[in-house]
């Protein structure tokens, strides 16, 4: 973050402006690696996985990084969603293609290949994997780095996470662990909706517990940050933000994501996606948002505030219609639980038009909202009577216990 610093000095109607930009408190993985010279790389041909989130706090792109450095040979990269430079929408399937700064090959994980197959592996020696994610298990860069590790475990290829920081934080964790039967790129493994983890610690639990296919595990080397720790936010690392997805514009944005995203999957209400504030929406055309505003805040919840608005998204489904609804303002996201809060809106919604039929409205939509909320236990229960106290004992099962088996694999304090 720039800080404007205005010296004046003893010379007459002189005064000399500077921008001074502080040196960020945390070092994240793919520094550490070029400040030990890349030496866990050498000798080996290198696939990279990452986007336009891997950059260093000049917000050089890691790609560019590693294809310059003498002492690395980066044979091929691997797109994510976005692709490996961020030129994919949200959703948008990533061709195969040559990178055009670099002519290094492109192998797409976000088509119809969602795992590296082997014979897109055949000239690598080790995998790095360098992407900024966002905490929530329903944002597909975990499932990539997953499915990943169980490539590098099927055909026998080192494994190296160059660790970030988890922008929510490394200590809360909410919702269910996704169940058997329900697996997807939105949840591909047993962890909860919010695991709070980096993805360098998240990738040591889930080679240490054997949760990729086939209870495999993986040669694993994490190069972890320095400077973190897991009351951090992001902006407490000095780290400069790149969109982590075109609707994630900002760190702040992450803890939005997590406490309306999942209301959103049934397409009955706007989260703010098509508007300038995404994820930060509860509106839809028929609500009186004074009303609105008025039940959410009667609520008395500690660390979130919200605001009447009303607004016509640019694009998307309610492109150009009038919405009415509120502003969530989230002034301490440690206070109040997020996942839950799409379930507190919806219980009000019940009350206040208990003639709009949700559940029916919602039905061709029910598949993926269990996708991401990991079973249909949340959706069974929650619309018998539209209560979130129904539901509360289901959001918190698994925390605990999950806390308990995580902190075996903190780098962290």
């Amino acid at each position: 973050m720039l800080r404007k610093i205005l010296f004046f000095l003893l010379f007459p109607g002189v005064i000399f402006i500077t921008d001074i930009k502080s040196q960020p408190k945390v070092k994240t993985g793919l520094e550490v690696l070029f400040s030990e010279n890349f030496k866990i790389l050498h000798g080996k041909r290198v696939g990279l996985i990452t986007n336009q989130t891997g950059v260093d706090s000049k917000l050089k792109s890691t790609i560019d990084i590693l294809f310059e450095a003498p002492e690395v040979n980066l044979v091929a990269m691997y797109g994510p969603e976005h692709g490996v430079r961020g030129d994919y929408s949200a959703g948008e399937h990533v061709d195969s293609y040559k990178d055009e700064k670099t002519g290094v090959p492109v192998y797409s994980l976000y088509g119809k290949t969602r795992k590296p197959a082997r014979e897109m592996l055949k000239n690598i020696d080790v995998l790095v994997y360098d992407i900024q994610d966002i905490g929530c298990r329903s944002y597909t860069f975990i499932s990539t780095l997953g499915y990943a590790m169980e490539a590098a475990a099927e055909n026998n290829i080192d494994f190296v996470v160059l660790d970030r920081p988890n922008p929510l934080g490394g200590i809360k964790i909410e919702g269910p662990i996704a169940e058997e039967g329900y697996f997807s790129m939105v949840s591909a493994f047993p962890i909860p909706y919010v695991y709070g983890l980096t993805c360098g610690e998240l990738a040591y639990l889930l080679n240490e517990e054997k949760l990729l296919s086939g209870n495999r595990s993986c040669n694993l080397t994490v190069v972890s940050m320095k400077g973190w720790n897991r009351k951090m936010t992001f902006e407490d690392t000095g780290l400069e933000w790149v969109l982590s997805s075109p609707h994630i514009p900002r760190p702040s944005t992450a803890p939005y994501y997590v406490a309306t995203g999942v209301m959103g999957e049934l397409q009955v209400f706007t989260e703010g996606v098509g508007y300038t504030l995404p994820f930060q929406m509860f509106a839809a055309e028929w609500i009186d948002p004074h009303k609105l505003a008025d039940a959410m805040n009667g609520l008395g919840l500690e660390g979130v505030i919200f605001r009447p608005v009303v607004f016509k998204p640019y694009y998307g489904k309610w492109a150009k219609k009038e919405m009415k609804g509120v502003q969530i303002h989230i002034v301490d996201a440690d206070k109040f639980n997020l996942m839950g809060l799409q379930f507190m809106f919806m219980d009000v919604h019940h009350r206040m038009y208990p003639d709009i039929d949700v559940y029916t409205l919602s039905e061709k939509r029910h598949a993926m909202f269990d996708k991401v909320t990991g079973s249909s236990k949340i959706r069974e229960t929650f619309f018998k009577n539209y209560k979130y106290s129904d539901i509360e004992p289901i959001m918190y099962e698994d925390v605990e216990s999950f806390r308990d088996l995580s902190r075996r694999y903190y780098l962290y304090k």
